[in-house]
């Protein structure tokens, strides 16, 4: 009686499952415990796995975090998704209301995100990459929104949409370095709706 190899789709399924199951467990510590004090232990023991089993998925607590900030762009696109297709103004008031919630309800990730951003400016930072690809697609998205709003004649004269783009994304970065310092006092969603609506003709 021979036996049978296990399918390579088989192995991939269950390696795939597997790193679903490790980044959820990475989200809830460190959505939690925060990025500094959440620790590769802590995930692996909320994964089910030993540390040396996380490690043969993600072979360093960076490359979690990578995966856990490819998670929460995919779900804020999802989010978004439908806004995003429409474009325009629809796109970015779906934005604001997503710096909003996650402001409300993920403060954390929120706070990972702005310390991890800044950190990785260096060019041999493991998540170096991931940002830089990240900014330069925010900016095109956020870029081509603008565009159609000054098609629709709703951005004001001598605005240019690629100067409104860099601004809206510079103020964004900007106030989670201030609402990181004070929370209480630094509402983010409001200041941008406030800024933008100096650039616009119509209610935002």
């Amino acid at each position: 009686m021979t036996t049978r190899p296990p399918s390579t789709r088989g192995e991939y399924a269950r390696s795939a499952a597997r790193r679903r199951e490790i980044i959820d467990a990475a989200v809830e510590v460190f959505s939690t415990a925060g990025f500094h004090k959440g620790s590769l232990r802590d995930v692996a023991e909320r994964a089910g796995l030993s540390q040396a089993g996380l490690l043969h998925h993600f072979p360093s607590k960076y490359h979690i975090i990578e995966a856990v900030l490819t998670w929460r762009d995919t779900h804020a696109r999802e989010a978004i998704d439908e806004a995003a297709r429409e474009g325009g103004l629809t796109h970015i008031r779906a934005l604001i209301d997503l710096i909003e919630s996650n402001q409300r309800d993920s403060p954390t990730l929120t706070e990972l995100y702005a310390v991890l951003s800044a950190d990785a400016t260096s060019r041999d930072h493991p998540v170096h990459d991931y940002f830089d690809q990240r900014y330069a697609w925010v900016l095109a998205s956020v870029e081509k929104s603008f565009q159609e709003i000054a098609a629709a004649g709703q951005l004001r004269d001598g605005v240019e949409p690629a100067d409104a783009a860099r601004w809206m994304v510079a103020l964004i970065d900007g106030l989670q370095i201030q609402w990181l310092y004070d929370r209480a006092a630094v509402d983010m969603a409001e200041e941008i709706r406030r800024f933008l609506q100096t650039l616009l003709t119509v209610e935002l």
